[in-house]
């Protein structure tokens, strides 16, 4: 391309704040997804995430202090950097990275909830417990993230005025997880 093209103002306050916006938007929700794995430990992908991540800065912030008196840089900058922590985080929450403990307490016996739970293949754990009122029921299942809607479906088709919390757990050191079912395009015999 013509150097012309790029001391032109379409370059200079279109397609420069254009790409710093983009490159902002990658990096920063690269850092969140980054950020997130190592709170859920997950060794291996942290290091190849923060690679991108300082990599595709560096090329960004090179590119503000090449033009420093564009102010439409810094705003897509910070643009950038905002709409990237929102969309790693929507990123994270669809990746569903993890394991959760879940506690249920409720009122009413929780036999029916109990079976149910352990129909679908959870492991629960369960204990009888003395709320301020009245006597309660207390179950708490280790489960992986994304299961999380199945389990609430669950508690609330069984018995919707439980109330449930939901935990973020590191690690686990064996355990009931229901099996998963492969599923394939191509079955045998089909």
């Amino acid at each position: 391309m013509d150097s012309t093209f790029y001391d032109s103002s379409l370059f200079t306050y279109a397609i420069l704040p254009a790409l710093i916006f983009l490159s902002r938007l990658v990096d920063v929700t690269i850092g969140t997804l980054r950020i997130i794995m190592v709170s859920k430990g997950q060794k291996s992908w942290a290091p190849i995430l923060g690679f991108f991540e300082v990599f595709i800065w560096l090329i960004a912030i090179s590119k503000i202090f090449q033009n420093l008196d564009n102010w439409v840089c810094y705003v897509t900058y910070a643009a950038g950097f905002a709409t990237g922590n929102y969309i790693g985080l929507i990123l994270e929450e669809k990746l569903a990275v993890g394991i959760v403990k879940i506690q249920i307490i409720t009122r009413k016996k929780a036999s029916n909830l109990i079976k149910n739970l352990t129909a679908a293949g959870y492991g629960i754990t369960h204990h009888e417990a003395e709320g301020s009122n009245e006597t309660v029921s207390i179950i708490y299942s280790i489960i992986n993230r994304s299961e999380i809607q199945k389990v609430e479906e669950i508690v609330n088709s069984t018995n919707p005025k439980a109330f449930y919390s939901v935990e973020d757990v590191k690690s686990v050191n064996k355990g009931i997880f229901p099996t998963k079912i492969p599923t394939s395009r191509w079955r045998k015999g089909k």
